[in-house]
């Protein structure tokens, strides 16, 4: 391990030299090296600092933890601030499996959670705590000048938060399946996320005080989703499986417009467009922020930041489980190379991803690569055909039933139901239309953004149209690739059309396989069921079914590998 020389102002404010604690984690690593195979070697014996105060911006108590390799020498400092606790899975795969490789970690719980003072108010702290918290590691004695980030989901929020002003200390940054934009958790397109913000508010409101907690939340929503999420009104009603009121979370639910004032700076999407400190970006195609992590990658390349994305087959929970092994040493490899100055065990290209379909891996120099866009179009009897449509004709319609909404199925969730799923069961409903291709005479890759571009006609004026990929194989089962939601508002009998993203993919049709695109008026309760009426779905008691005609120049748009 290099050593390092701390600044001469560094040591001046530094104090007495630091002898570590004797006190060992409560935790060890060989459950962690049990459960994943391939994790680094143990490069040195990790000690514990636990229950650090460290002040907030406000003075208020942060309650904190630091791991430290009990070896001689310099060593940079990774911060991690989380909402979430700081006991499992915090302590074992960030604190402990990062100090063993040779960097003080500093796990802290964010303003209000944790055990911290104060009162925690979803994203408006966090860039001034993160602040305080570096101001407060200038004055210890171990730190040596050099630190990084690491976490996923909010816990990459507060890294972005941070990077808004970096410090100059801030060498490198490693945001995992990470939040950068609130409000596109929460909405799409003005459509409530519902089962994300159930599941942010299990998360958010049990899981710093405990993973036994966290469970029996998560166990009780589960039980309870269906009940919470058909209630007439909506609003308020997750009280009966989160146990008590939200504020915060009432007021991200009753906000669906981007531009209201609520969420003036919520989004922290400059801080890629300015940032100058290396960040890694590592997602998964059926996690719920995937598209936020696309967005960042963009921007930070278009910034001219150094950045690398890596891309799995995961989920947002499970790029942090049966994912960890590839995660962790992604991460690692970029933090050595950032803050060791050690640059050897990061790939020869910018971007790997899994290609669903075949089970493999590929490197990329860029994403999206270059891809020739070809266009598919439903025709009658439910076929999809690349000729082009010579007229708008009515292809089909169907009739949607907010009494009985299109049920979700798999996807991009925060959930354990998020993930590729059978579409069979739901591709059966007569509220479901399926266009299907001829099978495949030649493999095809699809690597970038999917979108629809629909041509749609209502008898309301109002509805939702949720649209999805999936890949059928010769025994017929189909299975979803990725998907999107769009939000109609038609005036007259004239078609309406709206573009709707579908996220991004890297997949591979082997031959005999065929492209099917499906369409339905929702997909509940993974977004708020549209009630017909153009009534705000909190606040809607009655509802009015709507009938959705699709018309010939539709096309669903896939990047050709």
């Amino acid at each position: 391990m290099p050593s390092r020389t701390p600044d001469a102002d560094a040591d001046a404010d530094a104090g007495p030299a630091w002898t570590p604690p004797a006190g060992k984690p409560p935790l060890s690593t060989r459950m962690m090296r049990a459960t994943w195979r391939g994790l680094p070697a143990r490069r040195h014996e990790v000690g514990w600092e636990p229950g650090l105060v460290v002040p907030a911006a406000d003075g208020s108590p942060l309650l904190t933890d630091h791991y430290f390799p009990r070896a001689q020498g310099d060593f940079p400092t990774l911060l991690v601030r989380s909402p979430y606790g700081r006991g499992l899975p915090w302590s074992p795969q960030y604190g402990l499996l990062f100090a063993e490789q040779g960097f003080h970690v500093v796990l802290q719980s964010c303003r209000g959670t944790g055990g911290s003072g104060g009162v925690f108010d979803l994203w408006r702290n966090e860039a001034a705590d993160g602040q305080a918290t570096v101001s407060w590691l200038r004055t210890r004695p171990w730190f040596d000048g050099t630190l990084g980030t690491v976490g996923p989901s909010y816990l990459g929020y507060v890294q972005w938060a941070l990077a808004s002003d970096p410090p100059p200390e801030l060498k490198a940054m490693v945001v995992q399946v990470g939040l950068h934009d609130p409000y596109a958790l929460f909405h799409a397109d003005g459509a409530l996320r519902l089962e994300n913000a159930l599941a942010v508010g299990a998360g958010m409101h049990y899981q710093h005080q405990g993973m036994a907690p966290f469970l029996r939340a998560t166990l009780r929503l589960r039980r309870r989703l269906r009940d919470v999420t058909t209630a007439l009104p909506l609003r308020g009603a997750y009280v009966s499986a989160l146990g008590s009121e939200l504020p915060w979370l009432d007021e991200v639910m009753t906000h669906p417009d981007a531009k209201a004032a609520y969420w003036r700076g919520a989004s922290l999407a400059e801080s890629a467009e300015r940032s100058r400190v290396p960040t890694a970006l590592i997602t998964g195609w059926h996690d719920a922020l995937a598209d936020q992590t696309f967005e960042q990658y963009d921007r930070l390349r278009r910034a001219g930041c150094e950045t690398a994305l890596l891309v799995g087959p995961w989920t947002h929970t499970s790029a942090l489980q049966r994912g960890w092994p590839e995660v962790f040493t992604e991460s690692l490899a970029w933090l050595r190379a950032h803050l060791y100055a050690d640059p050897s065990g990061l790939r020869p290209t910018a971007v790997r991803v899994h290609i669903g379909g075949e089970n493999t891996w590929r490197d990329l120099h860029d994403w999206p690569p270059a891809a020739a866009a070809t266009s598919w179009y439903p025709l009658p009897g439910g076929h999809l055909t690349q000729q082009a449509p010579v007229d708008s004709a009515p292809v089909t319609a169907f009739r949607y039933d907010p009494a009985d909404p299109t049920p979700s199925l798999g996807g991009q969730l925060l959930s354990g139901t998020a993930g590729p799923r059978d579409n069979g069961t739901l591709e059966a409903r007569d509220d479901v239309l399926t266009f299907t291709g001829p099978p495949l005479t030649e493999p095809m890759d699809i690597l970038g953004p999917v979108a629809a571009r629909l041509s749609v006609s209502t008898d309301t004026g109002h509805a939702d149209v949720f649209t999805r990929l999936c890949d059928v194989d010769p025994q017929g089962r189909s299975v979803n690739v990725c998907d999107g939601l769009g939000r109609l508002r038609t005036t007259g009998p004239a078609p309406a059309r709206v573009t709707v993203s579908m996220s991004a993919t890297a997949h591979h049709f082997a031959a005999g396989h065929r492209i099917r695109w499906q369409i339905s008026g929702g997909a509940h309760p993974r977004y708020a069921r549209h009630p017909g009426t153009g009534e705000s779905p909190l606040d809607a008691t009655t509802f009015a079914p709507v009938r959705i005609t699709v018309h010939t120049d539709s096309a669903l748009m896939l990047p050709r590998g």
